[in-house]
C-alpha cells in the first residue's frame, strides 16, 4: 500500500505493507482518536487544525473529494499554508481516476492510525463523509466492488428519468432497504442498484449490521452552526471557489463526468452553463443550493449518532470552541 503524507508543501510517500487490522499492544488501554464531524463549511478543518496544534496530532481527512489532486478548489482542501506543517493524510494523494471507496478508505485510514499511534501522535479524523467515517469506526459489510458498467447504466437512467426512477426500482426490488434508507440520496440509491445487479441479491439480505472491533476508542466532536450562519458560510465559500477558478477546475474534470466525485456540488452544475441552459449567476446559485442540500443530508447522518458531543451553535465559528472542547471533553 502507498500512503501519501502531506507535511507543509512536501509530499512524503510511505510504502507500507497492507494489513487488515493494525497491531496494537492488547495489554495497554485503547488509544483514543478524535473525530471532528459536521456539515460542509461548518468549520471542521479549522477546529481540527487547532486540536492538532494543541495535542501535537496528525489529521486524517475523511472527505470523499479532498483526496483527489484535481479537486482542490471544489473540495475546499486545506492549502500547504493552512496545514501549518501539521501532517495530513489522504489529502491530494491520488488522481480522480483512482476512485476511493469507503472500504478502501477504511483500510488506508486504519493503517494511518496504526502508524500515528506508534509514533505517539494524537489522531484526529476530520470530515463530513458519513459512510467513510462509519467504515473506519464500525467497518462495512462486504457488498462487492463497484462495477463501472452497471453504475453507468443507472446513472444514465437517473439523468434521463430522474430520481423517481431509482426510487421506484428500489421500492420494487428491496422494500426493506427502502424502509430505512435515505430515498432522496442519489448516490446511495445508485450504489444499492449496482449491488443488486452485480450480486443478484437484495442489499438488505447482504447486510450483517454487526460492527467490527477496533483497536481504539472514539471521542466524537460535532460542529453544527445555526442554520443562517451555516448557509451564509456555504454561500461565501462558493463565491470564493468561483473566484479561485472553480469553473476551470470543473472543465478539466469534464471528461471524468461519470466518476462519482465529479457528480458532486460544484462540478455537475457547470454543464448546464456551458450549453447555454443557465447563466453564470444561476449556475453559482445552483451550486450553493445543492451544497446546502448536501449539508442537510450530512446533518441527518450525524444526528443519528448519540455519541457526538455537539459544540454549542453560538460559538462554533469562534475561537471559544477549542476552549469548550478542551474543557468539556476527555482530550489528552
Amino acid at each position: 500500500m502507498t500512503i501519501t503524507v502531506v507535511e507543509g508543501a512536501v509530499a512524503l510517500v510511505i510504502m507500507t505493507k497492507a494489513i487488515t487490522e493494525p497491531a496494537f499492544d492488547a495489554g495497554l488501554s485503547l488509544p483514543q482518536i478524535i473525530l471532528v464531524v459536521g456539515p460542509t463549511a461548518s468549520g471542521k478543518t479549522a477546529l481540527a487544525l487547532a486540536l492538532a496544534s494543541h495535542t501535537a496530532g496528525i489529521i486524517i481527512s475523511a472527505d470523499s473529494r479532498q483526496c483527489y489532486r484535481e479537486m482542490a478548489i471544489g473540495s475546499a482542501a486545506p492549502t500547504a499554508d493552512e496545514m501549518q506543517g501539521i501532517p495530513h493524510y489522504m489529502v491530494a494523494d491520488r488522481s480522480v481516476n483512482e476512485h476511493l471507496s469507503a472500504g478502501q478508505f477504511e483500510q488506508e485510514a486504519l493503517q494511518c492510525i496504526a502508524q500515528g499511534i506508534a509514533q505517539g501522535r494524537q489522531i484526529i479524523v476530520c470530515g463530513g463523509a458519513g459512510l467513510f467515517i462509519q467504515a473506519l469506526v464500525e467497518g462495512l459489510d462486504d457488498l462487492g466492488n463497484a462495477d463501472p458498467m452497471i453504475r453507468t447504466y443507472w446513472l444514465q437512467r437517473y439523468r434521463t428519468e430522474g430520481l423517481a426512477a431509482l426510487q421506484k426500482e428500489i421500492l420494487l426490488r428491496d422494500p426493506d432497504y427502502a424502509a430505512q434508507a435515505d430515498m432522496n440520496n442519489r448516490q446511495r440509491l445508485l450504489r444499492a442498484l449496482e449491488i443488486m445487479d452485480s450480486r443478484g441479491q437484495k442489499v438488505s439480505d447482504l447486510r450483517t449490521q454487526s460492527a467490527k472491533n477496533r483497536p481504539f476508542r472514539c471521542c466524537w466532536i460535532g460542529i453544527n452552526p445555526e442554520r443562517s450562519v451555516l448557509h451564509e458560510a456555504i454561500n461565501m465559500r462558493v463565491d470564493h471557489m468561483v473566484k479561485q477558478g472553480l469553473e476551470k477546475e470543473a472543465a478539466a474534470l469534464y471528461p471524468w463526468g461519470l466518476v462519482k466525485a465529479c457528480q458532486s456540488p460544484g462540478y455537475r452544475e457547470w454543464e448546464a452553463y456551458w450549453n447555454g441552459s443557465i447563466d453564470h449567476t444561476t449556475c453559482a446559485e445552483q451550486i450553493k443550493q445543492h451544497s446546502r442540500q448536501y449539508a442537510r443530508r450530512q446533518l441527518t447522518w450525524f444526528r443519528r449518532n448519540p455519541d457526538i458531543h455537539w459544540i454549542p451553535p453560538p460559538i462554533t465559528k469562534t475561537p471559544a470552541r477549542l476552549e469548550w472542547v478542551i474543557r468539556n471533553l476527555p482530550i489528552d
